[in-house]
């Protein structure tokens, strides 16, 4: 067991946490207290692990550790723990040392926080239900000092009794009063100001270790800046181009070509397909547009391969019209998610075979391509060779003991597999035992374009997100081998050789070609893009999953390279890392999560969908979907924040200037707003010059967040009532709130284009060019311009809606089914259970493995009970068929 010692100081609210969960603890940590009189230079307090050099050094996740709540808590402990560190600490450090009266624009914020937290309070005794958690130590924690310290609060606690009775309540408990007696030592007791050395403490302390500080410095270069800018009008910055209907490359011009990965054509797209590709790459190609670039935006379905015959089997078609129809699907989803593709089309045409085949041919020629004969998996059965999917069996890689491996990876282990090494082989169609039995392939020789890949690679891969650089790296250290291009299949681009044009290409070689056939099915000047001329310079923008990275940085660069035909390669790949679902991971197999035609079908716009997927794109990690967490960003950053500041600043123009933006004569401190969200804008172009986008959205409502706080400071609903000169201040002040509000329209757009168009129409105002080389505010709507009709942006979505659809989203897409789809034939693994024997018989030895594993590992009973009864429906539909009966017989431990 890890031991912990604490280290702290005196009078620092962060050191109060973490001394009252140990007091909470049965096994005590050492607590090591420093003077503030001392060395101070740490104002966080830290857990020492095991006496060793590993520290904790932030608050909440050492109460994690020290303290960790029952696991049917943690959702909203986070939350709160969230509202903590990044809402309530750093307000609060703005205000402490107000002893006497509190401005009326911070005391409406943290009325705002703290109204949020009573609230809570209202409808349960702590924060999270009836348990006291880390959510109530930290909140009281940093409430503690500042509500005992500061006299204006008085007037609060008044307002909020919930809060007032938890807080007395807690500070009465011997946790809590232990932990106060030894970090403020006596110093605070109610009505009583500490010394002003105390105060500067608290509030340094609060402001350390990233915490947002108190004031914000802006320096008179930014004010210069700002003034200047201002003075500009919109009509002095260079028009949008007007679209063209085929977009080409231009010599000295800014050419960006952006695809997103081809997303397969074997099912509907889930969240986390959507945002992995073809809605981050949109982000992107908007942005680019409104920059004024050369921007073409192509993807398409990819429709060859083993997983398209897989499909048609299930569902007793042909390969064509699963295509046909999960092709409609795709386009349907992408055109109600607003994905802005100036060419969406497919792999399976006349043009994806004429270029596929051109290109190996020209491998084949360059001396890049050998033929080998293969020990390949064959069904007698079924009379067909089977492809790495066809096949089921045991993993054969060292320490796995998966026995649903595919015959192209492991999903447990996550390792590459072939299929001849599997354990105890299936074929996934009919169930029989496979033989082994030769075949010749095509292999392209990829150890032989190593030297040209890996210079290529030097050049490109500074502009690669980092888990692109890693994975290539990692690809290239292990030393690339030849791979199979080719396979026995029906269902794909034929091999143009006699002798193995019963072959087709492998989907892994003939996807990536699909951008080129998507492009020449837009343009016959497609190769314009693709081949440029000298002096035309095309940057190449691939955006995909991590898990498509090895496709896209080593083997399509290799085909390209090979072919020698100077064709233009990938200058910046954007990998994101995987979205989970809720607490687990969404799965198009198996139909786990919400899926494009699910969020379709929803109370929720598309525009809400898009943003909160943004605002948790998984750039750097994994990242979860929550449905809590969606209705908690929407209420709060797009209803409460963004929308509640647009509104109510052109309402005002409205009710007060005749729907006329009136006359401005600006301030310093007007000066120093434009300054402020001068600096988010660059923020803003920054992330999405390198495309973190997820960071771009959160300046946007920075930006907001600045005009909400400028609005509640200036307050011009009473300058107005100040005669002419305060009208004209309150002019002033709405007036810089619109013109907020047009910079935000167009900085929106590519983040939410329906809600940008809205606020377009109500502002009677278009989009302007974003100059990244020159970032700057000017003035977008001038005095006398004339706006339309205020309407609110964004409406609440309330929490009962979050349940509802956290229920009907429940489970799998096959447990989620009408009462009238009840006897349909379900899927199990991509195999259609009808009630014949040999099926059954399958499916209930791999649901008996299921269950044995998930009992043998310990789980709950609450985790495998579930699993148990889909094993005993199986067993009694396979009795039925067979004439046995069957019974549950408990699982022997090894």
């Amino acid at each position: 067991m890890k031991k912990f010692t604490i280290n702290g100081n005196e009078n620092n609210p962060a050191t109060l946490k973490v001394i009252v969960a140990n007091n909470f603890r049965k096994d005590k940590c050492e607590v090591k207290i420093a003077s503030s009189n001392g060395d101070n230079s740490e104002f966080l307090p830290h857990l020492v692990v095991n006496s060793s050099e590993d520290y904790v050094f932030m608050p909440n996740a050492a109460l994690w550790i020290l303290l960790q709540p029952p696991k049917e808590l943690t959702k909203k402990v986070r939350e709160f723990l969230e509202i903590e560190a990044t809402v309530l600490a750093p307000l609060l450090a703005t205000i402490l040392g107000t002893t006497n009266k509190l401005e009326a624009s911070k005391k409406h914020s943290v009325l705002q926080v703290l109204g949020i937290i009573n609230s809570q309070l209202n409808s349960s005794k702590f924060l999270v239900k009836d348990t006291l958690t880390i959510a109530d130590i930290a909140i009281f924690s940093t409430l503690y000092p500042v509500l005992k310290v500061e006299t204006w609060t008085r007037e609060f606690l008044l307002e909020l009794t919930a809060l007032q009775t938890w807080l007395s309540y807690l500070e009465l408990l011997p946790e809590f009063k232990d932990g106060i007696s030894k970090v403020f030592c006596q110093k605070i007791s109610s009505g009583q100001v500490t010394e002003q050395s105390n105060l500067d403490l608290l509030k340094t302390q609060l402001s350390a270790k990233g915490v947002v500080s108190e004031t914000v410095v802006v320096t008179p270069e930014e004010l210069n800046a700002a003034k200047l800018a201002w003075n500009k009008l919109k009509n002095q910055l260079p028009k949008l181009k007007v679209p063209q209907s085929v977009v080409l490359p231009k010599p000295g011009e800014k050419n960006v070509f952006i695809t997103s990965s081809l997303p397969y054509v074997n099912n509907v797209p889930h969240l986390g397909n959507i945002i992995g590709c073809v809605l981050s790459a949109d982000v992107f190609a908007r942005y680019s547009r409104l920059c004024n670039n050369n921007t073409l935006y192509i993807c398409g379905t990819d429709e060859y391969g083993t997983a398209t015959e897989t499909k048609a089997l299930e569902e007793g078609l042909s390969c064509q019209t699963i295509c046909d129809k999960y092709f409609e699907i795709h386009r349907d989803v992408y055109e109600w998610f607003n994905i802005s593709f100036d060419s969406f089309g497919r792999t399976s045409t006349p043009l994806q075979t004429e270029i596929a085949q051109s290109l190996f041919l020209r491998l084949n020629n360059n001396g890049f391509m050998f033929t080998q004969s293969v020990d390949q998996l064959h069904c007698e059965k079924c009379n067909r060779y089977l492809a790495d999917r066809f096949v089921e069996g045991g993993c054969p890689n060292v320490g796995c003991d998966y026995e649903d491996a595919r015959g192209d990876q492991c999903d447990k282990c996550g390792k590459l597999v072939n299929a001849v090494e599997l354990k105890n082989p299936k074929c996934k169609i009919c169930g029989n035992t496979p033989k082994l039995k030769s075949s010749s392939q095509f292999y392209i020789d990829l150890p032989k374009l190593e030297p040209l890949l890996l210079h290529w690679i030097k050049k490109s891969s500074p502009g690669w997100s980092h888990n692109a650089d890693v994975i290539a790296g990692t690809w290239l250290k292990e030393g690339l081998k030849p791979r199979c291009i080719t396979r026995d299949l029906q269902w794909g681009v034929p091999v143009p050789l006699d002798g193995y044009r019963h072959k087709v290409f492998y989907v892994w070689f003939d996807a990536p070609i699909g951008y080129m056939s998507i492009s020449k099915a837009y343009t016959e000047k497609y190769e314009e893009w693709w081949r440029p001329s000298q002096d035309t310079d095309v940057k190449l923008y691939q955006f995909m999953a991590k898990d498509n990275v090895p496709f896209h940085a080593i083997l399509f660069p290799a085909i390209l390279l090979g072919a020698n035909q100077n064709y233009v390669t990938v200058s910046h790949i954007m990998a994101t890392e995987y979205l989970n679902y809720e607490d687990g991971k969404f799965s198009k197999s198996r139909g786990i999560g919400v899926f494009g035609t699910d969020a379709k079908n929803t109370k929720i716009p598309s525009d809400v969908w898009r943003f909160y997927l943004l605002f948790i794109r998984p750039e750097t990690q994994d990242s979860s979907f929550s449905w809590d967490d969606l209705v908690t960003k929407n209420n709060s950053e797009l209803l409460n924040n963004l929308g509640n500041f647009i509104n109510r600043a052109l309402t005002f123009v409205k009710n007060n200037f005749n729907k006329t933006i009136p006359q401005m004569d600006l301030l310093p401190d007007d000066y120093t707003l434009l300054a402020l969200c001068t600096r988010e804008v660059k923020g803003y172009i920054n992330a999405l010059e390198k495309c973190r986008l997820r960071d771009g959205i959160r300046h946007i409502l920075s930006i907001s967040r600045h005009g909400n706080q400028y609005m509640q400071q200036n307050q011009p609903w009473v300058k107005i009532k100040e005669g002419n000169t305060g009208k004209i201040r309150a002019g002033t002040i709405v007036g810089l709130c619109a013109n907020l509000a047009a910079l935000l329209s167009t900085l929106l757009q590519p983040y939410m284009p329906e809600t940008s168009g809205k606020l377009k129409n109500q502002l009677t105002y278009s989009d302007f060019v974003l100059n990244p080389n020159n970032v700057e505010i000017v003035n977008l709507l001038p005095e006398g311009h004339k706006i339309g009709d205020p309407q609110p942006l964004f409406d609440k979505i309330e929490p009962e809606l979050a349940e509802e659809y956290k229920k009907k989203f429940a489970g799998d897409q096959e447990s989620r089914k009408s009462p009238k789809d009840a006897g349909k034939p379900t899927a199990n693994n991509n195999i259609t259970l009808n009630d014949d024997l040999e099926t059954l018989q399958e499916a209930v030895s791999k649901q008996g493995m299921v269950v044995r594993k998930l009992k043998e590992s310990g789980m709950s009973k609450s985790v495998w009970q579930p699993e148990v009864a889909k094993l005993l429906e199986l067993k009694q539909r396979l009795a039925k068929v067979s004439g046995v009966d069957l019974t549950l017989k408990p699982s022997k431990k090894k």
